[in-house]
């Protein structure tokens, strides 16, 4: 139980089945972490803490925009006066609103933009104030390989990981002398319940370019996270590790 004692804040971590935040938030969960579950959908987070609650950990539910600043700042206040303190703040949440670039509206980048990119922003500043008076802490961004090397019908998308990307590094620069350290996780494609929609031939074609010739789990993503949250990951940060069977090395 090595995060035993730990708060953990995941927002994005409602989705109910193989959603990559739910996965995250039991594997924390099951090394001592009290957990902090955010969301959008208020009964997709409380479902998320009640499996954790089963588990024996102490977990609470929270609804949150994450695009709205000051939604973002209510939360945490809201979870420091339930745990106390936040000693890792995950950076889950996200969405998609595909579409080629011609075909594009104003409308499906900027939603994309306020909830992967401003987002990440908003929870990292509200939670980093409070990491710099403990002189300590851990952020994990979950950002996407589509942000490395870009995919058609995902200009918003894309556009938003690779800010995630840019924005983690340079504030693992500004936070690293107060031994708080800031990582992102890049997931390939994933067995989530999106993946799932695809037919059997686009599955078969992307397990053909990926090296382990299968697509991920969320629980792949996952250990990546707890490893970066804990002990072992203490001279790590400012990273990007890909979570994508080798699809683009």
């Amino acid at each position: 139980m090595e995060l035993e004692g730990k708060v953990a804040l995941v927002t994005g971590a409602g989705r109910a089945g193989k959603g990559i935040g739910r996965s995250i938030c039991l594997a924390l969960a099951k090394q001592g972490a009290k957990i902090a579950i955010a969301d959008f959908v208020p009964e997709a987070a409380e479902s998320v803490a009640n499996e954790i609650r089963e588990i024996g950990v102490e977990a609470m539910s929270f609804k949150v925009d994450v695009a709205d600043t000051l939604d973002t700042e209510h939360l945490v206040e809201s979870v420091v006066d339930k745990f106390g303190k936040i000693d890792i703040l995950v950076n889950n949440a996200g969405i998609t609103r595909d579409q080629l670039l011609l075909r594009m509206s104003e409308a499906e980048w900027d939603a994309v933009i306020d909830t992967n990119l401003k987002g990440t922003f908003n929870c990292t500043k509200a939670v980093a104030k409070l990491m710099l008076r403990a002189r300590t802490g851990r952020i994990v961004n979950i950002a996407s390989v589509m942000g490395l090397i870009g995919n058609p019908g995902q200009a918003n998308y894309s556009a938003s990981k690779a800010g995630v990307i840019g924005f983690t590094k340079t504030v693992a620069k500004e936070l690293g002398s107060r031994g708080i350290t800031v990582n992102a996780v890049a997931p390939g494609f994933i067995e989530t319940v999106m993946t799932e929609e695809l037919s059997q031939q686009v599955r078969d074609t992307i397990s053909a370019q990926i090296p382990l010739a299968r697509l991920g789990t969320p629980e792949d993503v996952a250990n990546i996270v707890v490893f970066l949250c804990s002990e072992a990951s203490n001279y790590v940060t400012g990273q990007v590790i890909n979570v994508d069977g080798g699809m683009v090395m």
